[in-house]
């Protein structure tokens, strides 16, 4: 591969000098003086201790890791806390039913009796970070092997994940930065009591829909309510009706005033990935490949489930948490791709490894190290292409349907008998469980839902045998082939009508007098398994080992790059860890002849009506709002209601609900989107095009206050006229 592995512990933003550059970056909170100097520059007003203290309240103490992929921030001292709609959206959903649509109408507690419990959903709070590099690194040299690396790198991590926790109820994790170059220790304290405190109707919270996401200029009301309740010590508790909320060493005050086209603002939260240094043999993988073929097929789904959805509304409230996620991936492969290619992505990735390869070929120290890795990766990327693939069709197109969803479930009640001495009853048992969980399945109107989901597996399993399993799975092109006339459209029909898991009264039969040969001979669980053990049990091991490979590559293709560009400060990938990005209120131009401005007002809202389409359906209260100029104190100079707004920080996934703050620290905006022109800035970001979307917050007042009459919440806010 390469001669010499290179070891090195490093702090690149410490140490690096600093080349500005325009509003790109996601910086480490604990290392924002090094930023510092450039933010004031650009007009921020309080110092980084202010935004990351660890000794005295700072602002990092308002800021939450919400659920499992979205940031938050509280906004009083009893816990209570802002992140977008579409971030509570599957507990909005859950706590709604067809006679009480929260999800449809909106929820608002009035009081703290009315909020209600989320199960499952937890917060997050950072206590600390550190950087454990030489610690988690210890003991690590050049001559071991990546699978040694790792084994040593592992049990550093858990010696001082639990010297850091130990007599606490601290839970602690250690992440790894520029591909293993440096590992940070983030010591965290994770509340479990959340409960719903308010969320404005679909048509505010989530106006304009699948149609309007990712998009410029932009109306949509994207908040939501929760609070943080703990024990009587202000500790994390389990939920209890003797918990009180929680009261946090910081929250966030409001500025009413908002912001205008200039303006400094940042963000401050968890932003979840981002590949900065990936090769032009990866991204041309990606906009060529990997994500046409995600979007082909989620196309198709989203075409199914969006026609059974105009239906009817229990059609439409059992579909909506799983359409928003399908169609959220679908839009932005979509500008990624148009932002990659618009850009030269690959043209220009491939002209800086020619540049870099002629680097490290100067000096022979250089070679040795450097000079065969772009050969490497090339040979690599080619290697696991295939493989890949093949487990982007599992997920996209095998696993789409409810069918072989299911039929994982069976899979893995066949796994838990055969890898198990079970008893004849405890086998039975299992199968019991199985057959309770496919009951309740069938149960929720399964016949308008089975037309529905043969639809989606008739579909997508077609665009995959003719896309790739005609080429790659030869045991499913013998089946079409000699039993359906070379027909596969005919065979995955088949295979759906005479599967059990199609059938409540089969599936009782198959379950209740449970044998592993019966279930086997189902031609729906036949073809999963043949799938499942193809793609897991061979391809996904082979494209384990191959990603090692190119890890190790590019843990040595980092600190080249670095080196040679020993000018600029590299800030790290996102890791869904907390984050600050910043920039200012910036228009953009994304075409030829259109200019877009920075806000958006309640006008824009009237002006998308259509009673006929369902994302663009304005609530008759809102309207007699607009109509009489009820706005209260929530207007903007010009005497509208402002909506939304667009800067130039670098946001990606996670960032939803992060808070957006201008030059004194106070909240102003709820992060919620990046612009369709700047979805590709994951791995490419261009200034000109790359902005995020946040809800003004006097467009969140304004629904709590003369929306829904919530005055209690406005009540426990601190807000600055």
């Amino acid at each position: 591969m390469f001669k010499k592995l290179l070891i090195v512990v490093i702090t690149f933003s410490l140490f690096l000098p600093l080349v500005l550059r325009a509003d790109e970056g996601m910086w480490l909170p604990l290392l924002l003086k090094k930023r510092e100097a450039d933010m004031q520059k650009k007009g921020m007003k309080i110092s980084a201790q202010d935004i990351y203290d660890v000794n005295n309240s700072s602002l990092k103490d308002a800021v939450m890791l919400f659920g499992g992929g979205c940031t938050g921030e509280f906004v009083s001292n009893e816990g209570l806390l802002l992140t977008n709609h579409h971030c509570g959206y599957s507990h909005i959903v859950r706590q709604s039913t067809v006679e009480r649509d929260y999800l449809t109408n909106g929820f608002w507690a009035y009081n703290k009796q009315e909020e209600l419990p989320c199960e499952g959903l937890s917060i997050t709070l950072l206590v600390y970070m550190e950087d454990v590099t030489g610690k988690v690194l210890k003991g690590v040299t050049n001559t071991l092997s990546e699978k040694e690396r790792k084994e040593i790198i592992k049990e550093n991590t858990k010696v001082v994940i639990a010297e850091a926790i130990k007599d606490s109820h601290y839970k602690a994790e250690i992440k790894p930065f520029y591909y293993g170059n440096q590992y940070f220790l983030y010591v965290n304290e994770v509340f479990t009591d959340i409960r719903l405190v308010g969320a404005p109707p679909s048509n505010i919270g989530k106006f304009g829909g699948d149609s309007d996401n990712w998009m410029w200029p932009r109306h949509t009301g994207d908040f939501s309510m929760f609070r943080v309740y703990a024990n009587k010590d202000n500790k994390p508790a389990d939920y209890s009706k003797d918990n009180i909320p929680f009261t946090p060493k910081k929250f966030l005050k409001i500025n009413l005033k908002g912001l205008n086209e200039g303006d400094f603002t940042f963000v401050f939260g968890y932003p979840g990935t981002t590949e900065q240094f990936l090769t032009s043999h990866a991204v041309d993988r990606i906009a060529n490949y990997e994500d046409p073929a995600r979007i082909k097929l989620r196309n198709l789904r989203l075409n199914v489930y969006n026609n059974a959805m105009n239906q009817s509304p229990d059609q439409r409230l059992r579909y909506a948490a799983g359409v928003a996620g399908i169609a959220n991936g679908w839009k932005k492969w979509m500008g990624e791709v148009k932002g990659l290619k618009r850009m030269n992505a690959v043209e220009r990735k491939r002209d800086f490894e020619n540049k870099f390869n002629q680097w490290a070929n100067i000096i022979p120290e250089r070679k040795d190290t450097y000079g065969g890795l772009i050969n490497n990766f090339e040979k690599l990327y080619f290697e696991k292409s295939n493989l890949e693939m093949s487990y982007i069709y599992l997920v996209e197109a095998v696993l789409a349907s409810d069918l072989m969803k299911n039929g994982r479930s069976i899979l893995g009640l066949i796994d838990k008998v055969e890898s198990n001495k079970l008893s004849k009853d405890a086998i039975q048992k299992e199968a019991d469980n199985v057959f309770e969980k496919l009951n309740l399945y069938f149960s929720n109107d399964y016949s308008k839902h089975k037309l529905v989901d043969k639809t989606i597996f008739v579909d997508v399993m077609s665009i995959y045998y003719e896309d790739f399993a005609q080429t790659n799975s030869p045991w499913i092109k013998e089946k079409v082939d000699n039993s359906f006339k070379g027909n596969a459209r005919d065979y995955f029909d088949y295979i759906y009508e005479n599967s059990f898991l199609s059938s409540p009264e089969a599936s009782k039969k198959k379950l209740k007098k449970f044998k592993v040969k019966n279930v086997l001979s189902d031609p729906a669980v036949e073809l999963l398994s043949g799938i499942w053990g193809s793609v897991i049990g061979k391809d996904i091991p082979n494209l384990n080992k191959i990603d090692l490979q190119i890890d190790s590559l590019y843990r040595s293709y980092v600190v080249g790059i670095m080196e040679m560009n020993s000018g600029k400060d590299f800030y790290p990938d996102a890791n869904l860890s907390l984050r600050v990005a910043y920039g200012n209120i910036k228009p953009y131009k994304p075409r030829d002849g259109v200019d877009y401005s920075t806000h958006t007002t309640i006008k824009g809202i009237m002006e998308k009506e259509n009673p006929d389409i369902y994302d663009y359906v304005v609530e008759k209260k809102l309207k007699e709002l607009y109509k009489t100029k009820d706005y209260g104190r929530y207007a903007n100079s010009q005497g509208e209601v402002s909506v939304a707004f667009i800067a130039s920080n670098h946001t990606t996934g996670g960032n939803s609900g992060s808070p957006v703050l201008d030059a004194n620290g106070n909240l102003v905006g709820i992060n919620f989107d990046r612009n369709w022109e700047g979805t590709m800035s994951d791995i490419m970001y261009d200034p000109d095009q790359c902005r995020n979307i946040s809800i003004d917050i006097r467009y969140c007042l304004f629904i709590i206050d003369k929306f829904a009459g919530a005055k209690n919440l406005i009540e426990e806010l601190t807000i600055a006229e």
